[in-house]
């Protein structure tokens, strides 16, 4: 499948800015990593709810890109929920998403985020569509 960050060019997008990487990328399953700290903080130094999402809704994304025609097809996330199940302060969170549905014109993807100790941190589902270029 090639080196990850020719597959997802994440320099100089909101990944690189939150430190978000790619740890497994496969249509089946993808898996992000991102360190907890200040960067991605909200002022009472807990994870930020937005981080999380941007985390879930990215390895979701990945996940529907590969399941796609990547010459022809673009993905754009639709609707995206999250219930945020516990803080954190510090250390590192990974976004795990699967698919729950790969259609033709939608995607639906579960996703997991966990700490390091794989306590359930968050839950997300995100909806996908697929849209074909011009």
């Amino acid at each position: 499948m090639g080196d990850v960050a020719e597959i997802f060019p994440l320099a100089n997008t909101i990944h690189d800015t939150l430190g978000i990487r790619a740890v497994e990328t496969t249509p089946e399953k993808v898996v992000l990593e991102m360190d907890v700290g200040p960067r991605v903080h909200q002022p009472f130094g807990l994870l930020h709810g937005g981080a999380s999402a941007v985390i879930a809704e990215s390895a979701a994304s990945f996940g529907s890109w590969l399941n796609c025609d990547q010459n022809n097809e673009v993905v754009v996330g639709t609707d995206l929920n999250i219930s945020h199940l516990r803080a954190m302060t510090e250390g590192t969170v990974r976004a795990v998403a699967q698919p729950i549905r790969i259609g033709r014109s939608v995607h639906v993807w579960g996703i997991d985020i966990v700490d390091e100790k794989d306590k359930l941190i968050a839950v997300a589902r995100l909806t996908v569509a697929v849209k074909q270029l011009s």
